[in-house]
């Protein structure tokens, strides 16, 4: 259920990588059971807000807080173990192993074996063409099943928030609705938070609460998703209008 309790903070974060200044004081804060989607063009930093959220290029300064206890200084497999699942940018799935293997690998710091069952169910019914492809090698897969099984492998953790990291990237137009969709009906269904990070502004926009726009490692707008829309600024740089 959506309400206006933030799960997620983060306060001026700054994050380095070598020399390179690559988060420049950000400040966002996801309410509980919402989606809030961050664009920007690509190199602005998306990509490392997620990854500076899960730990795993941890920040120089700044703070973040998950269901108010702080986690900025845990590593991404505790993190992890908090309830924060991530779909990573590329798909990042496991090509040797089959869809099913992939799934269960989702689950792996979950011991609830009926549970897992139940997810394994619910998931490939999101995913019909995962349920089709159950036993085949997640490398044989498209590019838009691959999607589906990353989407579907981090559900599996059975997170409270979900990270997506460019779910549209280099996907056939009818598939990146397919997959949106699914990322709406993964919120309603299941009340799970979801922070989507996004180069396709206009579907993101489309189905978010709130959304935020980077530049160059700083947040320079921010608001609802449908004002957003409208913005001529957001029009302009990201809609190609």
């Amino acid at each position: 259920m959506a309400n206006d309790q933030p799960i997620l903070q983060l306060k001026d974060i700054h994050t380095y990588y070598g020399n390179i200044h690559a988060l420049k004081g950000v400040s966002i804060t996801i309410p509980k059971g919402r989606i809030v989607c961050l664009i920007g063009a690509n190199g602005a930093g998306k990509s490392t807000t997620l990854m500076t959220i899960f730990g795993i290029q941890p920040a120089t300064k700044g703070e973040i807080f998950y269901e108010g206890r702080e986690i900025h200084k845990l590593q991404p497999e505790e993190v992890a173990a908090l309830g924060v699942a991530q779909s990573p940018e590329g798909r990042q799935i496991f090509p040797n192993m089959s869809v099913r293997e992939n799934l269960e690998m989702g689950a792996y710091l979950r011991n609830d074996k009926k549970e897992i069952a139940k997810d394994m169910d619910w998931v490939v019914t999101l995913f019909p063409r995962l349920n089709e492809r159950i036993g085949q090698l997640g490398g044989t897969l498209s590019g838009g099943e691959q999607q589906m099984l990353a989407i579907a492998r981090a559900l599996m953790q059975k997170p409270t928030l979900l990270l997506l990291d460019e779910p549209s990237l280099g996907l056939a137009p009818k598939l990146v609705e397919v997959i949106f969709e699914t990322i709406q009906q993964i919120n309603k269904d299941s009340g799970t938070t979801i922070f989507l990070v996004e180069q396709n502004a206009n579907m993101a926009l489309g189905i978010s609460d709130t959304g935020y726009v980077m530049e160059t490692g700083k947040i320079v707008l921010t608001d609802k998703s449908s004002v957003l829309l409208e913005s001529e600024q957001v029009k302009k740089a990201y809609l190609g209008e």
